[in-house]
């Protein structure tokens, strides 16, 4: 049986949704972000209480197949951008199509229809709050952050970060109050 569930955007909501599982006796084969993979079905008042539990950590059960779509296409992309350092092989278009087993198309007209936004605008606001927490840790110059995050050059980098937030990375860096978004947020 597998669940999907909402908000799980780090490992450490992996960490937290495999913990509150274990604690009502399910354990899973796998946990990823936004997804649970298990054995066998719900005992009695399993579902409700977990349901409950994820709600008061900030986590939702999916059920409806088009939110489960649009919170796998989120998944996937804050994993790429976030924990994989948005090492891509293919385009974002086949990479998700790829993933999912559905035909781009399909997805990014369910993705915009029901978020408001299309998949690149999301993959890039992305993108740029990865930029700023680079650019708040200071480890890494702008060229360097361009490479990590595939840009083709650092003009690339400061011109969409400039669209985005309004301010050029430099000045961002100098800024008292970074003001960074929640991943899940976005």
């Amino acid at each position: 049986m597998k669940l999907y569930i909402k908000n799980m955007v780090c490992d450490r909501c992996i960490m937290v949704v495999k913990s509150e599982l274990e604690k009502i006796g399910i354990f899973p084969i796998s946990v990823e972000l936004g997804k649970v993979e298990f054995l066998g079905d719900f005992k009695d008042n399993q579902k409700q209480d977990l349901e409950i539990k994820l709600q008061s950590l900030g986590f939702e059960l999916l059920e409806d197949k088009t939110t489960i779509t649009i919170e796998m296409v989120k998944c996937l992309i804050v994993n790429l951008v976030h924990h994989q350092n948005n090492e891509l092989k293919t385009n974002l278009s086949n990479y998700l199509s790829e993933q999912l087993g559905q035909d781009y198309c399909t997805l990014s007209n369910l993705f915009s229809e029901v978020q408001g936004t299309t998949i690149e605008h999301y993959f890039i606001a992305q993108k740029i709050e990865k930029v700023k927490e680079l650019l708040m840790y200071k480890e890494l110059t702008l060229s360097e952050i361009a490479i990590k995050l595939n840009y083709s050059d650092v003009a690339h980098l400061s011109n969409q970060f400039k669209k985005i937030t309004g301010v050029t990375p430099t000045h961002f860096k100098q800024l008292k109050e970074n003001n960074r978004l929640q991943i899940d947020g976005l």
